[in-house]
């Protein structure tokens, strides 16, 4: 499929294709006539980097991650970064649960002041 077909069904712009082979991010893709013609591999990658990437992946982590033998993705080395960034997101998750806590219990100490009772805050009419 050609480049405009390839954005179409990874939501990608032209350009941002064109940078991640670029970066070496996707493999160079042989040439049908004047045109680069890809292939489902190519949609699959530029799928995992479009994901990891709205995951708060950067295209310096990716280039580390997405490496070729013989024109072949590492997919192993691919399932630890996966792995690794879970275990990140795990971690933020449990942060933000903690602060949202600590936010609840504030709120508690607010509504249970002595001139709070008294009146009604702006909101909650």
């Amino acid at each position: 499929m050609y480049i405009g077909e390839v954005a179409k069904k990874t939501g990608l712009s032209i350009k941002a294709i064109r940078l991640y082979e670029e970066r070496g991010l996707i493999t160079l893709p042989p040439r049908k006539g004047r045109y680069r013609y890809y292939n489902a591999s190519h949609v699959e990658i530029l799928n995992l980097i479009k994901e990891a990437k709205s995951l708060g992946s950067t295209l310096s982590q990716l280039e580390a991650v997405i490496v070729y033998d013989n024109g072949e993705v590492d997919w192993p080395k691919i399932e630890t970064f996966l792995i690794k960034l879970k275990c990140q997101l795990t971690q933020q998750t449990e942060i933000l649960k903690e602060r949202i806590g600590r936010v609840d219990a504030c709120l508690s100490a607010i509504n249970s002041c002595p001139t709070m009772l008294d009146s009604t805050p702006k909101g909650r009419e």
